[in-house]
């Protein structure tokens, strides 16, 4: 009765039922309790086998070790229960159930998916104060979340306390742990293990013979890769296309070519993709002629597809071979294949190399026509190209392409196409390909926002600028130097002098100093619009960290803020720039004696108070509150 309410989910007339079955006293009570426990684990109620669990120590019921692995590892199995397999292990500990080696390896397993891999060792080195040894599966937990925390070296000693202690382990570890090791390049624990594991009659796999030949093939160990290799031929198992290929890109990485060709065709493989890598091996040489020859060797015995005369195509045209190109594409035709995507891909290549962006245009309006995906790499060479020459309409439209294929640029290519059109005074143009960028893949850098903000400064939109820019602060991005820098020298004007001003406040605020470009620029133009009584603070710690101090810009400062009326700060300023040894003009030098009378600007503390009340928070709002505006109308 109790399993059928658990089971519909009535929790409530389940535990009056436990307690009352419980109160009882029944002779076979803790043989039912195990039961319920181990079916509502085998349907996966956790709830209900939790429950049940609670009961049972409510009455000092002690269950069998067994029953609690049962629930425990319901519980790891199903990550993110790391709180109800510690519920579950202080009950045990508090019901006097003694733990066995399951249990504790769920509870290390649990700590180390958690994140508390100190706690799992700790766990670990205590296990024998527990009456517990542990077994293969205890290391091969440990060793796995060493290595995946990037604690190689750690997970190399406990494998070494494992074979100390003359465990002996199981299949499923040699399984897990031998790519492991190999995946963090430890190839030599990799080795030994599989050593241990054929010389322990274990069964072999074909997938831990090609994880070790490939791992030995990087680490340039092709010597022992090779007799690997002839183990598993000798072991009966049948060879795999990706060891031929690896062993040949293995050999080629070491330009041992001739070892490479001596490899294949002693082994007489009849897949194509080995021969395809030789292929590629001789075209990163640059020896294009042997490559050609092997290419026909291998055509004759019908060993070839068309990748493998894209290969030599593709090699020939990024060494801007485009001529020798054609001729190798003559003798594809007439073998029977057909002009293909990489075939364009590789055309448009050589022609970018060569400069002749005309050609490479014609070839990817060809490849267009008859509906080819060109690969990104060809299309970027192709947009640079058409850049470089100020073909910037032509360039957007391989941009376009590209967009549409599901592909994307890299940064610096966006950046580059950006510029373009900005140069050529098309900036909303500019804007919405970047947003189709970034839609598409591309990240954007805060030097993407910079080109733009500049175009915009340049065509005199400032109305512009406040959107685009709290458009970026919406996608995440943060201001740094270099936009602060634009934005305040573009923004130095009548209409928006207080913006350039809070802009400075916060730029300094954030850490960054302008350049001296900038700096001039801003102090030249707020004393122009008696706005620098506003920045004091600001300038100061400019001037104290002695950073971008010239006596032209001092005595403007100080000019500035007296005719400002704030002959103070003007004083302290002066009193500055004398310590750090500049020597101020003779006008105002005049201050020191007093030979000033600068008379007081009317409303210059209204304006003050205005721009102080004032920040950038409320400026970019207005931008945001457009941006919005302009999205929804879309």
């Amino acid at each position: 009765m109790i399993l059928k309410l658990g089971l519909a989910g009535n929790h409530q007339e389940m535990g009056d039922l436990l307690k009352e079955m419980v109160n009882l006293e029944l002779s076979n009570l803790e043989e039912a309790l195990v039961s319920m426990i181990y079916s509502f684990c085998r349907n996966h109620m956790l709830i209900e086998a939790l429950k049940v669990f609670e009961h049972a120590n409510s009455v000092k019921r002690i269950l069998s070790v067994s029953s609690c692995n049962a629930l425990l590892g319901i519980f790891v199995s199903k990550r993110g229960n790391f709180q109800s397999v510690m519920f579950v292990y202080k009950e045990m500990v508090k019901a006097g159930i003694l733990p066995d080696v399951e249990t504790l390896n769920y509870l290390i397993k649990a700590l180390c998916e958690s994140g508390h891999l100190e706690l799992a060792l700790n766990q670990f080195h205590r296990m024998s104060k527990k009456q517990c040894a542990p077994n293969s599966q205890t290391f091969e937990i440990l060793i796995s979340a060493l290595c995946s925390s990037g604690r190689v070296d750690e997970s190399v000693k406990v494998l070494n306390q494992m074979l100390d202690l003359g465990s002996k382990p199981h299949h499923d570890f040699y399984v897990s742990i031998i790519p492991l090791f190999c995946r963090v390049n430890r190839f030599e624990e990799g080795i030994k293990l599989f050593r241990m594991m054929k010389n322990t009659g274990l069964q072999l796999e074909v997938h831990l013979y090609s994880i070790l030949v490939l791992s030995l093939c990087e680490n340039q160990h092709l010597d022992d890769a090779v007799e690997l290799f002839e183990d598993m031929l000798a072991s009966g198992f049948a060879p795999v296309t990706s060891l031929y290929v690896d062993i040949v890109n293995g050999y080629c990485k070491l330009g041992n070519l001739d070892e490479a060709m001596t490899f294949l065709d002693g082994n007489n493989t009849l897949e194509i993709e080995p021969y395809n890598a030789l292929l590629k091996g001789y075209c990163s040489e640059g020896r294009f002629l042997e490559a050609i020859i092997y290419l026909r060797k291998k055509a004759d015995q019908g060993l070839t597809d068309s990748m493998s005369w894209n290969i030599i195509i593709r090699g020939l045209c990024e060494n801007e071979n485009v001529g020798k190109a054609f001729e190798v594409i003559g003798r594809m035709i007439v073998s029977s294949y057909m002009l293909d995507q990489a075939t364009y891909s590789a055309i448009i290549i050589g022609y970018c190399k060569m400069g002749s962006c005309e050609n490479a245009l014609d070839m990817f309006r060809l490849a267009c026509v008859n509906n080819m995906t060109l690969d990104s790499e060809s299309c970027s060479e192709l947009i640079e190209g058409l850049c470089h020459v100020k073909q910037v309409q032509e360039a957007t439209e391989v941009f376009y392409y590209i967009t549409n294929k599901g592909l994307s640029l890299t940064t610096n290519l966006l950046n580059v196409l950006i510029q373009e059109i900005c140069h050529a005074g098309k900036v909303h143009e500019a804007i919405g390909l970047r947003s189709l960028a970034v839609h598409k893949g591309t990240y954007c850098i805060p030097d993407t926002y910079a080109i733009i903000l500049l175009a915009l400064l340049d065509l005199n939109k400032e109305k512009n600028i406040l959107v685009f820019l709290s458009q970026m602060l919406v996608e995440g991005h943060s201001l740094n130097a270099r936009i602060y820098c634009i934005l305040i020298r573009g923004l130095c004007t009548d209409s928006t002098m207080t913006v350039a001003t809070l802009l400075f406040n916060q730029m300094i605020r954030d850490g960054f100093i302008p350049d001296s470009k900038t700096f001039e620029t801003l102090v030249f133009s707020m004393a122009k619009f008696s706005q620098l009584h506003i920045v004091v603070h600001s300038l100061e710690k400019i001037i104290n960290e002695n950073r971008l101090v010239s006596p032209t810009v001092c005595n403007m400062i100080i000019h500035g803020l007296l005719k400002e009326g704030h002959r103070h700060e003007a004083c302290k300023f002066l009193d500055r720039i004398i310590e750090m040894g500049c020597v101020p003009d003779a006008d105002t030098h005049g201050l020191l004696v007093g030979s000033f009378n600068v008379e007081e600007r009317d409303g210059t503390t209204g304006v003050s108070e205005a721009l102080k009340n004032d920040n950038v928070s409320n400026i970019l709002a207005e931008g945001l509150n457009k941006y919005n505006e302009h999205m929804v109308e879309e």
